[in-house]
């Protein structure tokens, strides 16, 4: 399927249950004040139970060079979240998680200053492992790190990270210990 542009990419319109209400071109959805959309985040592990974090292209149209969770986006209408998260995965990351679980759903709300764009969002939580190397697509991802706890909040406190990282990552965090155990630090 050829790429599509930001302009032709259609998301699933939500209401605060999360029931689809219709459906917006990705860009408008995300102009401010923002339109209420299903998207999905992903924090992928591996076997030592480190956290893959992703760092931004720096030619995204939205929060560009930013470090995030492995791999968020939005299902496309009728898509389940699900397959969606799989297929962004792979797409961004060349690598399919060897298991993935749902972690829950959390809404929220965050402008983007540098931009002016908006998430606001019903978003779909996952967490999984990985048994195989990522293999990014730089058109979509500037960088790779595997973290731990302690890594990622010293991390988290020098570079630039996404305005939505810590409100998915604090919801996620209950599946996240239930899959790496309680001695990963997560």
């Amino acid at each position: 399927m050829p790429a599509a542009t930001t302009e032709e990419i259609m998301l699933e319109l939500v209401d605060e249950n999360g029931t689809t209400i219709g459906t917006a071109e990705k860009l408008s959805a995300h102009q401010a004040p923002g339109r209420l959309h299903r998207a999905f985040s992903v924090f992928l592990f591996d076997t030592a139970g480190r956290m893959l974090l992703q760092q931004r292209a720096l030619d995204k149209y939205h929060s560009p060079g930013v470090w995030s969770n492995s791999c968020c986006g939005h299902p496309y209408p009728g898509e389940s979240p699900l397959a969606a998260a799989a297929r962004r995965t792979f797409e961004e990351l060349g690598v399919s998680p060897a298991l993935i679980a749902e972690a829950g759903t959390v809404t929220y709300h965050h402008p983007d200053p540098a931009s002016g764009l908006v998430e606001h969002e019903y978003n779909h939580l996952f967490a999984g492992l990985l048994r195989a190397e990522p293999r990014p697509d730089a058109d979509e991802v500037g960088a790779v790190a595997f973290v731990t706890a302690d890594e990622l909040m010293k991390r988290h406190a020098e570079d630039p990270f996404s305005a939505w990282f810590m409100t998915v990552l604090d919801a996620a965090r209950p599946a996240i210990r239930e899959l790496t155990g309680p001695a990963s630090g997560w």
